[in-house]
């Protein structure tokens, strides 16, 4: 059974929703699933933007055979060769052997990669600025490189103002039957999968981020609706959606707040960074998130540390070291370019207390603008009652330290 949404009076959504998916890319948890997105015009000439994942191709051949209405598919638009998004090129070549393709130069590069017949077909190549008519409806091509691939390009409808963003303004959490942004709390339910989406997928790459944020910029009095690959489609108040991928993406805190991740082998780091909570609780600053690093997954933690102005990183010593998934975490804050942050460090080890240390040197030598607050607690096994000015120092620092933070 088809399962389409109109998006304009033109345009529909065909895609599919994927709730058996447990980790996205496997290695993302997505428990409340994800949509996989593409979009028919049908004007003059019929044009289908960007595929599905394998797993949903007979859903989206279902709703695009619907949407023609027994018309020919005469374009595909390939925004992003990702297989979620382009696995299904060549069922469609195969069932319209005439489509004509459009992509970039590395687009299609990538489609004979992935072992794409697309020689076979009518290739048109696209470079930023380039337009193309459909009939009523002309689009414009933008480039949007390593966001979060090489290729990427975003298309712009310039009749109704429809962005087709690729992965940009994407988000996890399957639609299930809703399409717009407007249909949901989205603040509520919503944003929390959408910073982790972003953070974890394209984090590393805000410069590239910024660069299309710019390019869109140009063309913002044209944008009506932003429809990406992922997620649900934006129409209205597309300024705060487009402002939490600014601060993002220039990683800056969306607000001030502590996140404290601690690594705690029988629960003695765990009563420290509990009772760190409290005081912080008690100086005014209620805006805490602790997490066990062990048990949480590291994309969640990711997700955090992008939104709070504040990280506590309260570890045991494991063999000298530090511990390994506290380890992991710090190495993903690398990985992902966090930074603009103020770091606050609880230690403990009970013959060698080494793991603040090495965290510190860490975050010194791989991270860029992180601030590391003096103040630091160290514990011996576990937190006694003579270190109870050190904990307090170590909450009024992190207060104090606010009053200099920026999310602007």
């Amino acid at each position: 059974m088809y399962n389409v949404r109109r998006i304009t009076d033109d345009i529909w959504w065909c895609g599919a929703n994927d709730h058996r998916l447990h980790l996205f890319e496997n290695i993302h948890p997505i428990p409340q699933g994800v949509s996989y997105n593409c979009y028919v015009l049908l004007d003059e000439h019929t044009v289908l933007f960007d595929t599905v994942d394998w797993s949903a191709c007979r859903q989206m051949i279902e709703n695009i055979q619907h949407v023609l209405n027994g018309r020919p598919l005469e374009y595909l638009v390939i925004n992003h060769l990702e297989p979620d998004h382009a696995a299904c090129i060549e069922e469609i070549l195969l069932l319209w052997p005439d489509v004509k393709l459009i992509s970039t130069e590395k687009g299609f590069m990538l489609a004979r990669q992935f072992g794409f017949t697309v020689d076979n077909q009518e290739c048109i190549t696209v470079k930023e600025g380039d337009t193309y008519s459909f009939g009523k409806h002309t689009v414009t091509f933008i480039e949007a490189p390593m966001v979060h691939w090489p290729e990427p390009m975003v298309t712009l409808d310039l009749k109704d103002g429809v962005l087709f963003s690729a992965d940009a303004f994407g988000s996890f959490i399957a639609n299930d039957g809703k399409m717009f942004a407007d249909e949901v709390n989205y603040e509520r339910d919503y944003l929390d999968e959408a910073r982790r989406y972003l953070t974890n997928i394209v984090g590393k790459y805000g410069p590239h981020v910024q660069l299309l944020l710019k390019k869109a910029a140009g063309v913002l009095d044209k944008i009506k609706i932003i429809a990406p690959l992922h997620g649900l489609v934006w129409r209205k108040d597309l300024m705060w959606f487009i402002d939490k991928y600014d601060h993002w993406s220039r990683y800056v805190p969306e607000e001030k707040g502590v996140l404290i991740v601690y690594a705690s082998m029988y629960g003695n780091t765990e009563s420290a960074a509990q009772a760190l909570a409290s005081r912080i609780c008690e100086k005014g600053m209620s805006n805490i998130k602790v997490c066990d690093v062990s048990n949480t997954h590291v994309s969640y933690l990711i997700a955090d540390a992008f939104k709070y102005s504040h990280i506590v990183l309260a570890s045991v010593t494991y063999n000298l070291n530090i511990y390994p998934v506290m380890f992991d975490f710090l190495d993903e804050m690398r990985m992902l370019n966090l930074q603009n942050r103020t770091i606050a460090i609880v230690e403990n080890g009970s013959w060698a207390c080494k793991s603040g240390d090495l965290m510190q040197k860490y975050i010194e030598d791989n991270m860029k603008d992180m601030t590391i607050l003096n103040e630091r607690l160290s514990l011996a096994s576990s937190l006694k009652p003579e270190k109870e000015g050190e904990l307090d120092a170590l909450a009024q620092s992190i207060v104090d330290s606010m009053k200099d933070v920026s999310t602007k």
